[in-house]
């Protein structure tokens, strides 16, 4: 039997992933909602898609209790996608589930970088460390968990071909900058793939209190591997500017937030490798494509040919 799931944060960037993607992998889905987020026309339209899908919306907020607690009765897995700004409010969850205590699975914000395993730096780290916070006091609750490390999502890093600025719609055709050497390998994943894993993941007693890595051989790949892939669909060389280390420290100190995380992330991935400094360790985690050879995921390379 599928467990029921329930989704928090689901009106964001990929908690609406997660709404779609559980209720296509065929579980009962709920999604938490702050009636007061129903005045944004843009989320009363997403709230109502999801309805229209069969997902039971129940309101409440992470501060109260009472609406968080009677909200996690109804299930048995609870999938938190909330955003950066609020990872240490995820302490209101972890007590929540303790008092429910009818919970078979607990997947927290992650779905990025190991937080337990970074070599990031400022402003990056403050927000790995928040995320390793709420591992361990998962861990001091005894509640059952699932940590999901994606490495970077498809539809921010390859528009940009990994450049800072991830608002790109489409890859240049004409200049692109490198960091450093460009040969740093980082893991991306679609949003959709790495929701489908997750969904397998979710009743899997081999994911049980591991870390699940979405790591699929296809789509290691470098900044350099990259942008030869969309120079090979575009019949075109890109002028490349090599960025070095030092010049990007320096731009990440001058920056304004949120840019200087962006920066900082990139830093950590593109010039650390911070998602392929280390080699997973089969007694905390698993890697998903190797458990769940099914899922046919799509590669970086696939991604690009949307955009010729």
């Amino acid at each position: 039997m599928t467990s029921k799931i329930l989704v928090i944060g689901a009106t964001g960037y990929i908690g609406k992933v997660f709404v779609e993607g559980s209720v296509k992998s065929g579980h009962a889905t709920f999604a938490l909602v702050r009636e007061s987020s129903l005045t944004d026309p843009v989320k009363a339209e997403l709230v109502q898609s999801f309805k229209d899908l069969g997902v039971t919306i129940l309101y409440g907020s992470l501060n109260e209790k009472e609406s968080l607690v009677k909200a996690i009765k109804q299930v048995d897995v609870v999938i938190s996608a909330l955003g950066r700004t609020q990872i240490l409010d995820q302490v209101n969850i972890i007590d929540a589930i303790k008092e429910a205590g009818n919970v078979k699975r607990f997947l927290p914000s992650e779905f990025g970088n190991d937080v337990d395993r970074t070599v990031a730096i400022e402003p990056a780290l403050s927000e790995f460390i928040m995320k390793a916070q709420i591992r361990r006091a998962i861990e001091a609750a005894e509640i059952p968990y699932t940590y999901v490390v994606t490495g970077c999502f498809a539809g921010f890093f390859i528009p940009s071909l990994g450049q800072c600025h991830l608002r790109f719609r489409t890859p240049p055709t004409d200049k692109v900058f490198i960091y450093e050497s460009g040969d740093a390998k980082a893991i991306i994943n679609t949003e959709e793939d790495i929701v489908a894993y997750t969904m397998k993941a979710v009743d899997d007693p081999r994911t049980l209190n591991k870390i699940l890595y979405v790591h699929p051989p296809k789509n290691i790949v470098s900044q350099n591997d990259m942008v030869s892939l969309w120079e090979g669909k575009i019949g075109k060389t890109l002028e490349k500017t090599y960025v070095s280390e030092e010049e990007l420290l320096k731009s990440i100190q001058e920056a304004q937030h949120p840019m200087d995380f962006v920066m900082g992330l990139i830093h950590a991935v593109l010039v650390q490798g911070d998602l392929t400094s280390f080699t997973i360790d089969p007694s905390v985690g698993v890697e998903a494509s190797e458990l769940y050879p099914d899922v046919k995921y799509t590669s970086v390379d696939e991604f690009l040919n949307q955009f010729v």
